[in-house]
């Protein structure tokens, strides 16, 4: 049975193609899992968007060549940023979440501060992660993130992402989401459904 998604409308994240875990199934680097993508998809009755920002994003990791192709067989659209709704707890959330991660940030580098040794690189590199970790990991921290889910809110459209955050971020206001791990596999059964 095909997984049940509202339509076969979706919103692509950079993550289906250059995160490792997501791309698997597609192919080992960016370029080879975003040619490996455009065969799937052809002459699939399937809508793919894309926000402007997140696919300059993607520029970065795949060959100029590919991108072209690809724009092709996306449609860049940015979400209508003054007429989308979002529940006020979402925001009052979103706020806590913050203040918690920023206090826990503070925490990590006092903790450094205190017991700091300048020539001391392998401790400093531990530190970065663990602040990044306590301050990005699971949370939306950029524009093209929210980008993302304002366009899947506003198309009404399945997110295709592997970015813990934005999937979260996505169910608090009620996105149909799917992990871009599984991306592949939702792909071969529209396709196998088609025939």
């Amino acid at each position: 049975m095909l997984l049940h998604m509202p339509n076969r409308v979706f919103v692509i994240d950079t993550s289906l193609f250059v995160n490792p875990h997501a791309r698997g199934h597609f192919g080992k680097s960016p370029t080879a899992a975003v040619k490996a993508f455009l065969k799937i998809i052809a002459k699939m009755n399937i809508e793919l968007f894309i926000p402007p920002s997140v696919f300059n994003e993607m520029k970065n990791f795949i060959e100029k060549k590919t991108t072209d192709e690809l724009e092709l067989h996306i449609k860049k659209r940015a979400p209508n940023m003054y007429s989308i709704y979002l529940p006020a707890a979402v925001l009052y959330d979103f706020i806590d979440d913050i203040r918690t991660r920023i206090n826990k940030g503070m925490r990590l580098a006092e903790e450094f501060a205190k017991d700091n040794h300048p020539d001391n690189d392998i401790k400093l590199g531990k530190l970065r992660e663990k602040y990044r970790d306590a301050m990005r990991t699971g949370i939306i921290d950029s524009k093209e993130d929210v980008e993302l889910v304002l366009l899947t809110k506003e198309l009404d459209a399945t997110l295709i992402s592997s970015d813990e955050g934005v999937l979260k971020f996505a169910s608090e206001i009620g996105c149909t989401y799917l992990n871009a791990e599984k991306f592949h596999a939702l792909l071969k059964k529209i396709k196998k459904a088609k025939n």
